[in-house]
Parts: structure tokens; C-alpha cells; sequence
């Protein structure tokens, strides 16, 4: 079963993946908007988005840096599990399960 979704998922990123990439993009977007803390959501954002250091974010915040670091881990930890999902649905549905 793994092997074939390997194959599935390689043969799927050899063709034009633009379908895949928007549905990545929509889970991503969806999980910022409703799986992450707002504290998450704007550290992240910070720290990615403006690219500002978590020194500056935690000066911005008025909170110490190994503060914003667990933030942010956290953020991306929810993050990964989210479109890890999408991925295994990806694979589920290409299967033929």
C-alpha cells in the first residue's frame, strides 16, 4: 500500500501538480484561519511573513524570546498535522480505497 502511494504521489508530481499545490494552499490557509491560536496565527505571521527574528517579536510582544520560540513551534506543529491530513486524504483518494 505505501509503495503505491509513492508511486501514486510521484506520478501525480511528474504531471502538472497546480490542482494539488491550490488544495495545499487552501488546507494551509483554512488551518491558519481556524486551527492555530490567534497568538499562533500572528507570531507565525510575524516570524514568516515580515521575517522579523523572535528577538524582535518578543520585543514587539513585551514577551521573552523562549516565549515566541514555543509559540511558533507549536503554530507549526498544528500546521504540519493539518496538511499532513490533507496529504493522506491525497493518497487515500488516488488509492482507490
Amino acid at each position: 500500500m505505501y509503495a503505491a502511494d509513492l508511486a501514486a504521489y510521484a506520478r501525480d508530481m511528474a504531471e502538472d501538480n497546480s490542482r494539488q499545490m491550490g488544495q495545499v494552499k487552501r488546507n494551509l490557509i483554512r488551518a491558519l484561519k481556524s486551527d492555530i491560536t490567534e497568538k499562533q496565527r500572528l507570531e507565525l505571521l510575524l516570524y514568516y511573513g515580515k521575517g522579523m527574528t523572535m528577538t524582535e517579536i518578543s520585543r514587539r510582544l513585551g514577551v521573552h524570546p523562549s516565549t515566541v520560540s514555543r509559540t511558533i513551534r507549536r503554530g507549526e506543529e498544528r500546521l504540519r498535522r493539518c496538511l499532513r491530513y490533507g496529504a493522506e486524504a491525497f493518497f487515500s483518494a488516488g488509492s482507490g480505497d
